[in-house]
């Protein structure tokens, strides 16, 4: 019975033991760099992949982070993104970043989730108020924190969050996200700015908002 009884434990101990491990295996090769051309690449995690012996260091490089962005806009910021698509070598390695500039007092990097990474800030030049507020099972509680340059902020996967430049001057800012291609979930334009729009009954009740105010919101979005 005993042998039965450990035997039984095994395997449950082995089951667990592959969940856990199938949830985000390690890469079986070196790297898989992606290509657009279907007939010659093998399909890997969204994107197809080059002949190992074909590649070059450029499939591993980019050049312009160092290029300020554009911050004249209603938000006032500008992200320039390195992901998957400007570097073909970053497919299944798991990473990306980008650069932010903001615009003297008050450019923002607006309230928005990426759904698929944790992001990790790190302030270049300027002050930047920053935040991310938690689930519902949270309390929605807001975590923020005033940053000058030197600082670092983590904001965890899928959760609402956002930067604010309160100095006088530009601010600048560099972020590692923890996915090939975190993608972004931009709160605003994603609830009155979905095509076709949300009904705007919907949302009155949702936001507790006159209608007129709801469908003004859906023209500016």
């Amino acid at each position: 019975m005993k042998s039965v009884d450990f035997l039984l434990a095994f395997v449950v101990l082995a089951l667990v033991s592959s969940l856990a491990s199938a949830y985000d295996p390690s890469p079986l090769q070196d790297f898989c760099v992606a290509i657009n051309d279907i007939k010659t690449g093998i399909f890997v995690n969204g994107k197809f992949c080059k002949d190992p012996k074909l590649a070059t260091p450029d499939d591993f490089f980019f050049k312009g982070l160092s290029i300020p962005g554009n911050t004249n806009n209603l938000v006032g910021s500008n992200v320039t993104t390195v992901n998957v698509d400007q570097i073909p070598g970053l497919n299944t390695l798991g990473i990306s970043m980008v650069r932010i500039d903001y615009a003297p007092k008050g450019g923002q990097n607006a309230p928005h989730t990426h759904p698929r990474a944790t992001e990790i800030l790190f302030v270049q030049e300027g002050t930047l108020y920053v935040g991310f507020v938690t689930s519902n099972q949270n309390n929605n509680t807001l975590f923020s924190k005033i940053l000058y340059p030197g600082d670092v902020f983590v904001f965890p996967i899928g959760l609402i969050h956002f930067q604010v430049n309160i100095g006088k001057t530009e601010a600048v800012a560099f972020a590692a996200l923890g996915s090939q291609n975190p993608g972004v979930i931009t709160i605003a334009n994603t609830v009155f700015g979905s095509n076709p729009p949300i009904n705007p009954d919907v949302l009155a009740r949702a936001f507790q908002l006159d209608v007129k105010v709801v469908k003004d919101l859906q023209k500016k979005f």
